[in-house]
């Protein structure tokens, strides 16, 4: 097929403004996938991802569909996700396409993730269509959509498409819309071999898949391709489409999105962004790929079997293959063993990997409390990153501690502003300014530290607004604050699972609770056992676990109370001395039960 017959485009959108499902409804109105088998939330193939309702994966499919100029056009889709920790997703599918189906909730309006995706695509250059989706809603409000269309995002009116990917209205005129704004291929008359790795996935059987993009020249079974980043070679075993499940095909030529199967069996050799090339003739310059993320969360996760380790060390290479934004190393500590420090986008990030490993691997993993990355200002100017507790110089060396800030947006409803107002202010946070969006909403722009929002921010501001609020956020500055390490001690031995950096304002609160919570979980000890929050040598926290009690007077009836008293002062005097010798035994559940109710 001729190249200028293809088109490359992707939807983008904010989270649940039916993404899915209208890529849904263009795969039955282009015959891609028989009625029979099309299911809803077809492209989305994960169990989490159907169960969670949301994409988390990028999905390719190629159509075929017959215009009304005669033509048959080929158009590669991507179904991307909506939710803010998966915009790297969104940014690599971008990568791979001309242009962009922006949709926009008829009920909804423009939300904070269309304004982040909208912006992605129009620093990347792509055509954007904006489509207003789910049109036949009784509560659907067109007028207030195509103004925010126009002040918010600066989109001329008159550009939009009025569609419902639930009742199919509209579709006709997004895929001729399509063919008409979208450009042709770019980059297509460069005389080498190019193509942009955009993903893949590990296969037990055939090793490593490729998902690529091919900007110029074609790549055939038998052909040795060549990665520009690392200078590997390898033999091109298999090519193919995806309609959606893969199917095998001669070549790929210049605009088809695809996949690649080769000899290359370790998930570490082939990045995501890497240039893919012909080594016979190979291209001098790497297409333009992708900026490096870099994670803002990380945790500690260790296997709760030892013997698990080699396995979830397997499981973490295979899903760092298709995912760049995961990033791991080995680390061990004193209560739960050997284990690896990981890196996330953020916390559904990190929720969603935690739940791939247990269920896609097998292994049953616990986590340690979520921190972010430190600048450590030492005494001399020399400026240290810290990502875990435990790694925290000596507080006598310690100059000032930074931390990273995030310029939030959050879209939500007039009413509820006090009560978001005090959130973003027990979080530490500053508000920026407020801008109108319509009579109902407003949009906030403020300046919160990262790690106040990583637990309970988002979940506390669905509740408080009734589930209309949205944020999206970008990583700001890093400001220097009143920091400190917070340890536990149990027995006078700092546990180093529960190490955290705190506010000093919130560090008694937050130490009390802790050690509330173990006195708890811990089972009761022969002896009194004190559970401690310190900050450096200071104690601001304390509680005690329940100590066993053997009734040693039971066999004592009648007589004098001296006889009683004397076999209780010889209990004392013996757990007095257990106490000097004695260590605490804790289970390794009791670890996994706090860190998981935190």
């Amino acid at each position: 097929m001729d190249v200028s017959l293809t088109r490359n485009f992707c939807i983008i959108a904010h989270v649940d403004h039916g993404k899915t499902t209208l890529s849904d409804r263009l795969l039955e109105y282009t015959n891609t996938v028989a009625q029979r088998v099309l299911t809803d939330q077809h492209l989305d193939s994960m169990d989490l991802e159907k169960e969670r309702g949301i994409t988390i994966k990028s999905h390719p499919v190629t159509m075929v569909y017959p215009a009304k100029d005669g033509k048959v056009y080929k158009l590669n889709l991507m179904d991307t996700p909506g939710h803010v920790d998966f915009s790297y997703e969104v940014s690599r599918s971008l990568a791979a396409c001309e242009g962009a189906v922006l949709l926009i909730d008829a009920a909804q309006g423009v939300e904070a993730q269309t304004v982040a995706n909208a912006h992605l695509a129009f620093s990347q250059h792509l055509k954007v269509i904006p489509v207003i989706n789910k049109i036949d809603l009784p509560s659907a409000n067109l007028e207030l959509c195509l103004h925010q269309l126009e002040d918010i995002l600066t989109i001329p009116a008159e550009e939009a498409i009025l569609a419902s990917g639930k009742s199919g209205i509209g579709i006709e005129d997004i895929l001729e819309a399509v063919i008409a704004r979208v450009p042709p291929p770019r980059w297509t008359e460069h005389p080498h071999t190019r193509a942009l790795v955009f993903d893949s996935i590990y296969d037990s059987y055939r090793g490593v898949i490729a998902y690529v993009r091919v900007f110029s020249g074609s790549i055939r079974p038998g052909d040795t391709m060549l990665l520009m980043s690392n200078g590997i070679k390898s033999d091109v075993k298999e090519v193919g489409i995806f309609t959606p499940k893969m199917m095998k095909s001669d070549s790929l030529d210049a605009g088809d999105v695809g996949y690649l199967v080769s000899n290359i069996k370790d998930t570490s050799d082939i990045k995501t962004g890497d240039t893919i090339t012909l080594g016979a003739r190979p291209a001098t310059e790497m297409l333009p790929g992708y900026k490096e993320v870099r994670p803002m969360v990380f945790c500690g996760l260790y296997p709760v079997e030892s013997s698990d380790y080699e396995k979830l060390k397997a499981a973490m290479g295979r899903l760092r293959l298709n995912d760049a934004a995961f990033v791991y190393s080995s680390e061990s500590s004193v209560a739960l063993g050997f284990g690896f420090r990981c890196g996330f986008l953020g916390l559904l990030h990190m929720e969603i990997i935690q739940e791939r490993i247990r269920r896609e691997h097998d292994v049953n993993i616990i986590s340690t409390y979520p921190s972010v990355i430190y600048h450590v200002v030492k005494y001399g100017g020399e400026i240290q990153e810290v990502d875990n507790p435990v790694n925290l110089p000596d507080p006598g060396t310690i100059d000032e501690i930074r931390e990273p800030t995030i310029t939030a947006s959050i879209h939500i409803p007039n009413d509820t502003m006090g009560d978001i107002f005090a959130l973003v202010m027990e979080k530490r946070g500053s508000i920026d300014h407020t801008d109108t969006l319509d009579a109902n909403r407003v949009m906030l722009t403020c300046t919160l530290p990262l790690n106040e929002i990583l637990v309970d921010f988002n979940d506390r501001l669905k509740s408080i607004t009734h589930g209309y609020g949205s944020m999206d956020y970008e990583l700001g500055e890093y400001r220097t604050s009143d920091l400190v390490k917070m340890e536990i001690l149990i027995n006078g031995d700092p546990i180093d699972a529960f190490a955290s950096i705190v506010h000093r304002d919130k560090a008694e609160g937050k130490g009390r609770e802790l050690c509330e919570k173990l006195a708890e979980i811990i089972p009761p000890q022969m002896f009194k056992v004190a559970i401690q929050a310190a900050i450096g040598g200071k104690i601001i926290a304390r509680d005690n676990v329940r100590e066993m009690r053997k009734d040693v007077t039971s066999k004592c009836y009648g007589g004098d109370i001296s006889r009683k008293r004397k076999l209780l002062d010889k209990q004392k005097e013996g757990k007095k001395k257990m106490k000097q010798f004695g260590r605490v035994s804790i289970p390794s559940d009791a670890f996994i039960k706090v860190l998981k109710t935190n």
